[in-house]
């Protein structure tokens, strides 16, 4: 079974780190534990998140966690995070408004080309603005019937006001990411990123 499609526990000493259906976690914890209590603290459950995951993952915990309003960014770099825990704080981005836009924004980075997550335009948010001109929308599992015809509403008055519109699914940002990279490479060589010159 996958390490990650594994149950995870937090145990108090070393030893082994493998119990079959369950992958068990030595580490000192960021905040004490009560004694018989079952659960961790929320900044435990993280710090053990951000070194047993693959770093993606994590921060899509993370930003999930920090977009929830469960953690901030400051209380969580006042604790002694260490190694991968704080990587993971450092992209950190609490407008991420899902997990799947967590994953868009290290894997654009060196386009080099300014990205503004959750950008505010014609009356609504857009997963993603790249430059000036480009929007790139990312749809998830609620994106059916009512929600897509306000997000094709959406997608036409953008269209009107000069953007490019790239709008891609679940399947395409998980399982097929390099098409949708050359999607926004194309459209960037193409300029359709820049507004247009008066």
């Amino acid at each position: 079974m996958p390490h990650h499609d594994r149950s995870h526990a937090a145990v108090r000493v070393p030893g082994r780190t493998d119990a079959g259906s369950t992958v068990l976690h030595w580490r000192a914890p960021l905040l004490q534990r009560e004694p018989h209590s079952l659960e961790d603290p929320i900044e435990n459950a993280l710090d053990l998140v951000a070194h047993c995951l693959p770093f993606e993952d994590a921060v899509a915990v993370w930003d999930s966690a920090a977009n929830r309003g469960i953690i901030t960014r400051q209380r969580m770099a006042r604790l002694p995070l260490r190694g991968s825990a704080r990587a993971v704080l450092a992209a950190l981005d609490p407008f991420a408004d899902s997990g799947l836009e967590t994953y868009v924004r290290p894997r654009t980075k060196w386009l080099r080309v300014r990205c503004v997550s959750q950008a505010w335009i014609a009356g609504h948010r857009v997963d993603f603005l790249f430059g000036d001109r480009l929007v790139l929308q990312i749809d998830g599992g609620t994106h059916v019937g009512p929600q897509r015809t306000r997000d094709n509403e959406h997608d036409a008055q953008l269209r009107l006001l000069g953007y490019t519109v790239i709008r891609v699914g679940y399947f395409q940002v998980i399982d097929d990411w390099p098409a949708v990279q050359h999607l926004l490479v194309e459209a960037i060589a193409q300029g359709l990123h820049r507004a247009a010159a008066h």
